[in-house]
């Protein structure tokens, strides 16, 4: 099971959770509003959550029901990414 990151982010993207993901499953752009955690490359340590300064993260069965639409932006947000050219950023 994946973490999440939800509407908290949106706006804020910073990147604390970034620099303590041992997988670097954790992407964005610079265009993109947020970060996004790649949902089959998160290997579910949690080492993101407790260092988000906006409480974005969650586990995807602890999303809160106001934002579980970001279980598939986060997941949608894949499609049609290179990820290894994004991984180069």
């Amino acid at each position: 099971m994946a973490y999440v990151i939800a509407q908290p982010c949106v706006g804020v993207k910073d990147s604390a959770c970034v620099e303590v993901c041992p997988v670097d499953c954790i992407y964005t752009t610079p265009d993109a509003p947020m970060y996004y955690i790649h949902p089959d490359e998160c290997i579910d340590c949690a080492a993101c959550e407790p260092v988000c300064p906006v409480t974005a993260i969650f586990s995807q069965d602890q999303v809160p029901d106001k934002w579980k639409e970001f279980i598939a932006t986060n997941r949608d947000w894949f499609t049609g990414k290179d990820l290894a050219a994004l991984k180069k950023k």
